[in-house]
């Protein structure tokens, strides 16, 4: 089958005081041991610092580590006219497509509603594809604030400090907003029920061609919160997408908000595990047949991110990113044998089946009978041209303002 393709991984990112430990090296590594044979990671300037300048120095640290192919998101974290401008550079002349907005991390990266709109409009401009982490930041600011005031303050802050109905708002808001604008979107790592639905409603309402899409997590899928407090169903149905979101960090580096969730990097690992997470938890289970499984994991992304059939398909003309899949054969997942830099790992004890016997990047042999054998280096950046005829020729101008919805 394709090689898997992850639209969402953060590899060496500084994000609240902490570098996550998997760097471009064991971060692809892991995901090419995982049958992951492209990445997309993102560029995430800090307020005042230029787009141009930013992505100069994630692809410095990238080139010289990556085992596979990879490509950048672009992270709008701050709004000015001269980040409207550099947009617009970014997308003719350094193979990027996608542009990121933040609606949480109040005061660090959050934009506004009429930044954001704003930045809808030049990226609709441009032709671009508008991604958007969905969370009310306003209204987590002051759930954070009344639960360490009221003495909460270990790791279950973080969950009732953001309920489902928070992310729900958020994406129904940036749906609406994404539609006046008339720029596609993509909302990046949907987690509950409610959210997904504001999705499904919001594709339905414009007819299919409103040009909104969305991604689950492989963690949304096997972990259902239920040990915890609330169950969060599982969302595949009404989403293109499966990712993993690996954002990996050391217990070390956690402990640091010990005694303050607020202060807890967020993220998990996933990179090498989302391929046969999705199999055991949607193909074996019976849920999914393998043809949607190829969509979830590869196609979809390459048609959305503008890399088919170059990537997420397997024909002439096409990199040979390929992958030998055992349905048959299981894997126990164990902190004491993934490829990741951490000491944990989220999905530990859980027996999957379905497991890469050969994994091959661009022709290279990288996972040979389940042995990894990466070159560091062998990556290569891959440039996702803006306008993309997948989303842009199925994508509905909506009615001018001056003409009536009732008649």
């Amino acid at each position: 089958m394709p090689g898997g393709i992850d639209p969402h991984t953060h590899f060496e990112v500084l994000f609240q005081g902490e570098v996550s430990p998997d760097d471009f090296y064991v971060g692809t590594k892991a995901s090419v041991a995982g049958g992951t044979t492209t990445i997309i990671d993102f560029v995430l300037p800090k307020t005042g610092e230029s787009l141009v300048d930013k992505y100069h120095e994630y692809r410095k640290l990238a080139d010289e580590k990556v085992c596979c192919d990879y490509s950048f998101h672009m992270c709008l974290s701050w709004w000015s006219e001269s980040v409207s401008d550099e947009i617009e550079i970014i997308a003719r002349d350094y193979g990027i497509n996608s542009f990121k907005m933040f609606m949480a991390y109040k005061g660090f990266c959050q934009l506004k509603d009429g930044e954001m709109y704003e930045a809808l409009e030049k990226i609709r401009a441009v032709k671009g594809l508008a991604m958007v982490h969905a969370e009310n930041g306003d209204i987590i600011e002051r759930n954070v604030e009344q639960l360490l005031k009221n003495g909460i303050t270990g790791p279950e802050g973080h969950q009732l400090s953001r309920q489902e109905e928070v992310e729900a708002e958020a994406v129904y808001r940036a749906c609406i907003l994404a539609h006046q604008a008339n720029c596609p979107l993509y909302v990046v790592h949907v987690m509950g029920k409610p959210a997904a639905n504001e999705i499904a409603r919001a594709r339905k309402r414009y007819e299919g061609k409103g040009g909104i899409y969305a991604e689950a997590l492989a963690a949304a899928i096997a972990m259902d919160g239920s040990k915890f407090h609330n169950s969060c169903h599982h969302v595949m149905d009404e989403l293109q997408v499966i990712a993993s979101d690996s954002c990996a960090f050391h217990s070390k580096q956690k402990e640091r908000g010990k005694e303050d969730f607020s202060k807890i990097p967020t993220g998990i690992n996933g990179a090498e595990d989302r391929m046969s997470v999705l199999w055991e938890k949607g193909v074996h289970a019976g849920f999914l047949d393998p043809c949607r499984y190829v969509a979830l994991t590869s196609t979809n992304t390459a048609k959305i991110f503008n890399m088919y059939p170059k990537k997420g398909h397997i024909a002439v003309g096409s990199d040979a990113d390929i992958i030998v899949w055992n349905p048959d054969k299981k894997r126990k997942i164990s902190k004491d044998t993934h490829h990741h830099a951490i000491d944990y790992n989220v999905f530990e004890g859980m027996v999957c089946h379905g497991v890469p016997e050969y994994v091959l990047v661009r022709g290279k042999v990288c996972v040979d009978n389940g042995k990894v054998d990466v070159e560091r280096g062998y990556g290569k950046f891959v440039e996702n041209p803006v306008n993309n005829p997948y989303i842009y020729n199925n994508l509905q101008n909506k009615r001018p303002i001056e003409e009536p919805y009732c008649k």
